[in-house]
């Protein structure tokens, strides 16, 4: 019988994990450790799953080599955790689930949009201290009256174009390859473009050289001073010290991050004793009152769970029964 070892693993997706076991008649491991932890249990399967955010250890790929492996199955967008290029030189095929539920990012979105347009940050704050004000310049922008600007209009950001068309808001999309069956709902346009009309940003790319800092110093100063950014991407997307100052001087109005740079040591972590001073970047995002932080929580629904886990098990399965998974990444 087939095994496979699946690292860091969570209880939500146990349900799915044992409803693939059962259809494909397979034995499935699970761990909740790193797969830095967990290497030695590789000894006796045939085929690997992991999700994580830090680096691999470099001494895991001939670890996995010696022990049989053939390949690594990401259950996440991301890769960047996995040194491609000693993979492949130890044999390792690896592969990532590009394609889980987009709606599950792009009403994470949709809902940052919101409460970035509705100032619910203020609001939150000035409650939390008893203090049931309004103020005049926390009215707010009806969503059929505002411009959004998506800065990579793919499967996410032209979902999130959808949703936005149907409730009347003008959608702006900058994308390096627009697609024609988006431009009745997108009007495609140039980045400088894009963050001087729009109201709020939502950043939907995914994370390789040319879009690391997409967004610095120089093209927050484009935006207007009441606009807001939304990140559901990847951290290092935006130039993070820029963006606070940014935020602190009032350059932009607001940001609603879900994943930031640095956020490995944090996210899935509770800090509620240790606090974050180890962190001094978060700590600052943390403490602003213009800032919304979610710990990368935008992919967590139902559906797209069981996606991340179907699509990986899939992936290894097929590399094992001697295939090609259309999901191989390269360096």
């Amino acid at each position: 019988m087939t095994k496979i070892l699946m690292t860091s693993v969570r209880d939500d997706e146990q349900s799915a994990i044992k409803a693939f076991a059962k259809e494909h008649g397979i034995e499935i491991i699970t761990t909740p450790k790193l797969i830095d932890d967990a290497v030695d249990l590789t000894a006796d399967v045939d085929g690997l799953v992991i999700q994580q955010r830090s680096k691999v250890d470099p001494a895991v790929y001939p670890q996995l080599k010696a022990n049989g492996i053939k390949q690594i199955a990401t259950r996440t967008a991301g890769f960047d955790m996995v040194d491609l290029a000693a993979a492949k030189a130890n044999g390792l095929t690896v592969t990532n689930v590009p394609a889980y539920s987009p709606r599950s990012v792009a009403e994470h979105a949709l809902m940052q949009i919101f409460r970035l347009l509705r100032k619910s940050y203020r609001f939150d704050h000035q409650v939390a201290a008893n203090d049931y004000r309004w103020f005049s310049d926390e009215q707010a922008l009806e969503i059929h009256t505002a411009t959004i600007g998506i800065i990579g209009v793919g499967r996410i950001g032209g979902t999130l174009a959808k949703l936005l068309n149907a409730l009347g808001a003008t959608v702006l999309g900058f994308d390096t390859h627009p697609r024609d069956e988006m431009k009745d709902l997108v009007e495609y346009t140039s980045k400088e473009d894009l963050l001087k009309r729009a109201d709020v940003v939502s950043l939907h790319v995914d994370l390789n050289p040319t879009s690391e800092d997409l967004l610095t110093a120089e093209d927050f100063a484009l935006m207007k001073p009441t606009a807001g950014l939304v990140n559901a991407s990847r951290g290092p997307v935006v130039n993070t010290a820029d963006l606070i100052q940014a935020l602190k001087k009032g350059t932009i109005a607001a940001a609603a991050l879900d994943t930031v740079e640095g956020e490995g040591p944090v996210f899935q972590t509770d800090r509620r004793e240790r606090g974050l001073a180890d962190e001094p970047q978060i700590q600052e995002l943390h403490d602003l009152d213009n800032v919304i932080l979610t710990p990368h929580i935008a992919f967590f629904t139902n559906l797209a769970v069981k996606n991340m886990v179907d699509f990986a098990l899939n992936d290894v399965l097929l590399i094992l029964d001697g295939q090609k998974s259309p999901h191989t990444v390269s360096a």
